[in-house]
């Protein structure tokens, strides 16, 4: 039994890379991916070499040289866009919406902007009437400020 599973070693650095595929489905970060490259990497020598010594050294050399080649190519491929989105209250910014409760002079009312509804002050302190358009010009907290859509 541990002359097959010595002769075939590979067999266990093929499950490895399996299970490091699996890992890294719900890590996310890449690195669990250059061990399973390693693995694989380390799968091949055991077809050429018994030496699990071997195997060792090729499973180590190959994750280390994915870590610094492999892991940020592919950080950068499926990132390269997070930098453009806005997300949260900053995506309200230039957004039109109407106002659900009218707005008075110089204090509060509502605006509803895709199902929400948000705390509203006029831009230029004056009165704005229920059913009314409105541009979202900035925000303080959770208070957006708006001013008539022409």
């Amino acid at each position: 039994m541990i002359e097959y599973f010595t002769q075939h070693f590979w067999l266990f650095w093929l499950l490895t890379a399996i299970l490091c595929l699996i890992l890294e489905v719900s890590s996310g970060t890449f690195y669990i991916m250059c061990l399973a490259i390693g693995a694989v990497c380390a799968a091949f020598a055991g077809m050429v070499t018994d030496s699990i010594y071997a195997q060792v050294v090729v499973f180590a050399l190959s994750s280390l040289v994915s870590i610094f080649l492999v892991r940020p190519f592919a950080m950068r491929y499926l990132h390269r866009a997070k930098g453009d989105k806005v997300s949260n209250a900053d995506a309200l910014m230039g957004r039109v919406g109407t106002v659900s409760e009218a707005i008075v002079a110089g204090g509060f009312g509502r605006v509803a902007i895709d199902g929400d509804d948000w705390k509203a002050v006029s831009a230029d302190g004056a009165a704005i009437a229920l059913g009314e358009k409105v541009k979202v010009t900035g925000r303080e907290s959770i208070i957006i400020t708006v001013k008539r859509v022409e």
